[in-house]
């Protein structure tokens, strides 16, 4: 309980707002439309999971990033961890009026498990490792840290029809800084903060809507969210 308290502070005191490129219109509201699922086959270890997420420099209609992911899960027997190896392709689109696009593909490890402390406090630790092809650029490597929060409201226990506060907090971190053609980044790549209400409908279906603060070491601009989540 000392040691996820410990996380969920420094994750939170992650969250430090910086400056912004003036390219950036950092005081209109994007917009993220997100889709996670997840499954097991039958009783086996082994499942499936993944995320379709169509995300705007605005509301509407001016693309930041056309996210696919997916990959396939194994959860060993008596452990309460799961682990994912899988594949995601992005499009990023440029702000404002410019049309143009970069493509990227991207491999990514992670391991995910949740700890609960308390009687109402859900937590889950998820760290991922990624392998990045971005278009025109050398291989790059990031390193991600998300702590996830959810505190159900109107029952004890998450529970359908229940009402929660859903909160969290990741780092982004990057590998290596050289991308090639003399260009180099931050070893800081981003932060995100985000808080939300929830309505779990039922076991394994959930719906959430929040607003999330997204900083990297140029802007910080804030995103709508609305996603939906399943297990099938």
């Amino acid at each position: 309980m000392k040691k996820s308290l410990f996380l969920l502070i420094f994750s939170l005191s992650l969250f430090i707002p910086k400056q912004g490129d003036a390219q950036i219109n950092e005081d209109e509201m994007g917009a993220w439309y997100m889709y996670f699922f997840n499954t097991t086959f039958k009783e086996s270890p082994w499942g499936v999971q993944g995320d379709f997420q169509y995300r705007n420099w605005n509301i509407g209609g001016d693309l930041e990033q056309l996210l696919l992911r997916g990959g396939i899960t194994y959860k060993p027997k008596n452990a309460n961890i799961k682990f994912t190896l899988g594949y995601g392709n992005i499009t990023t689109g440029a702000f404002g009026d410019d049309n143009s696009t970069t493509s990227e593909s991207r491999i990514y490890q992670e391991a995910l498990f949740p700890v609960q402390f308390g009687n109402r406090f859900y937590t889950n630790h998820r760290f991922r490792y990624e392998q990045r092809f971005v278009e025109n650029q050398d291989l790059r490597t990031r390193y991600r840290y998300n702590l996830f929060l959810n505190i159900p409201l109107n029952k004890a226990a998450m529970a359908d029809k229940t009402i929660y506060l859903a909160l969290y907090n990741e780092l982004f971190i990057n590998g290596q800084r050289n991308t090639g053609n003399g260009n180099t980044v931050e070893i800081f790549d981003r932060n995100r903060f985000y808080y939300a209400l929830g309505y779990m409908i039922k076991k394994g279906m959930k719906v959430q809507l929040g607003v999330m603060n997204q900083t990297t070491d140029n802007w910080s601009k804030n995103q709508l969210q609305l996603s939906f989540h399943q297990k099938i």
